[in-house]
């Protein structure tokens, strides 16, 4: 489970978000694009909050598939 207090520095104000523990596989970035990047350190980030229910549905599916359970969406 991800750690909010552990939350990158670069990702977007709001309660998604990426914690220290990601190793940058590059699968959220890959199913959900427009919310996730790989940073210039190698570790994924969130760059906007999702809003639509697709983009819900896309953040959430990549949060339960993160292999190490770096994404959080109980952030602030």
């Amino acid at each position: 489970m991800a750690d909010k207090t552990s939350r990158l520095a670069g990702n977007a104000a709001g309660k998604w978000y990426v914690d220290s523990s990601c190793i940058g596989c590059g699968l959220c970035s890959s199913t959900a694009p427009d919310i996730f990047t790989l940073g210039d350190e190698g570790q994924a980030l969130v760059t906007r909050q999702p809003e639509t229910a697709g983009e819900i549905e896309l953040a959430t599916q990549a949060l339960n598939d993160c292999p190490v359970q770096s994404i959080g969406n109980d952030g602030e």
